[in-house]
């Protein structure tokens, strides 16, 4: 039994009759400023879930444009996305 791991994925069995698979291809975006790859299928609720973000106190714009806390789950990113999240911060 053979293992292989590449680029193209991993196969576990025989090397006969192996066919390359692409491996996903990442999303490259700029979340405030910074670069970040994410898969694709992922949208700004996922995002901020992977950021750690409470998104109930947060503001996210997505190339210029405010994404609406109801619309989170239903924005998905694209490969070049410019992404800044504002956090709001409470005090006195």
């Amino acid at each position: 039994m053979a293992l292989l791991c590449s680029r193209y994925g991993i196969y576990h069995g025989s090397n006969e009759g192996l066919t390359e698979r692409p491996a996903k291809t990442m999303l490259q975006l700029t979340v405030n400023g910074e670069g970040r790859k994410v898969e694709p299928g992922t949208c700004v609720s996922d995002l901020v879930t992977i950021l750690g973000l409470d998104g109930r106190k947060i503001a996210v714009e997505r190339n210029l444009a405010i994404v609406p806390r109801s619309y989170y789950a239903q924005t998905a990113l694209a490969d070049g996305d410019r992404i800044e999240i504002v956090a709001f911060v409470g005090g006195g």
